[in-house]
């Protein structure tokens, strides 16, 4: 029987500039990523259990159960992280600086003898190598990471503007996958209040909607004391309305009437 995918929060982490480094300090960095990554966890996932991890040599695939909140994963896992790259930071020389690119999406993942797969990983994959992403934090040079969660993740997690998650520090993003498809994805960077480095996205059709509406709503009505006469069918909005109504003729003494 093929194994069954079941649904995970997918967290994907990279150290930037990775391969610049010299082989002895690529070695340290990863003890260095390990030891951030496991005491983030200690600090804030320690009461639960199914946590996977994958080595991936410049980073970690963590799998963690649907039955961790992303809520905690956004929020204080996130907080952590930086908390603990901060106490490092000292430590090292600028040659063995260590920022991370963090990435959060949610879905299918399958098991098999040697680790997981499923599209939902490829996306997080996506996201963190994101040329987005990679802009940001190089902009961002007093920074220890930058966080990127799918729009998935921005619409049911962060936008609520849970505790430990400030939505008005992130900023949404475009970029092209490997299929030529665009995608999104919501970028920050802790200690900024908005991710620099990045482009202002232009509005998507649904807004472009909702503003071209309120823009024929506020704009149209005729001011007071304006004789108009119309014969046939308008549309409301015309006169401040929101409706279709059938206009003979109005005329006007300080006041618009239909």
């Amino acid at each position: 029987m093929a194994p069954v995918a079941t649904t995970y929060s997918i967290v994907v982490l990279d150290i930037e500039n990775f391969s610049a480094r010299t082989n002895p300090i690529q070695r340290s960095l990863r003890s260095a990523m390990y030891e951030v990554v496991d005491e983030a966890v200690a600090r804030t996932l320690r009461e639960h259990e199914g946590i996977k991890k994958e080595d991936r040599g410049d980073g970690i695939l963590m799998l963690v159960p649907a039955a961790i909140s992303p809520v905690l994963l956004a929020g204080d896992f996130v907080r952590a992280l930086d908390d603990e790259l901060k106490a490092k930071a000292p430590i090292f020389s600028e040659a063995h600086a260590m920022r991370f690119r963090v990435a959060l999406h949610q879905g299918l993942a399958a098991p098999d003898p040697r680790g997981f797969s499923g599209d939902a990983i490829n996306f997080a994959y996506r996201l963190v190598d994101a040329q987005p992403v990679r802009d940001v934090l190089k902009a961002a040079s007093k920074a220890r990471m930058a966080f990127i969660v799918s729009d998935e993740i921005y619409r049911g997690v962060v936008r609520h503007d849970y505790l430990a998650i400030d939505a008005a520090t992130y900023q949404r993003m475009s970029f092209v996958i490997k299929n030529g498809r665009r995608a999104t994805g919501w970028v920050t960077v802790p200690g900024y209040p908005s991710p620099p480095g990045l482009p202002e996205e232009p509005q998507s059709d649904d807004e472009q909607e909702v503003g071209a509406l309120v823009a024929t709503d506020t704009a149209a009505a005729p001011p007071a004391g304006t004789t108009v006469t119309v014969t046939g069918s308008v549309e409301g909005g015309v006169f401040g309305g929101n409706k279709n109504v059938t206009v003979h003729e109005l005329r006007t003494e300080g006041e618009t009437r239909f």
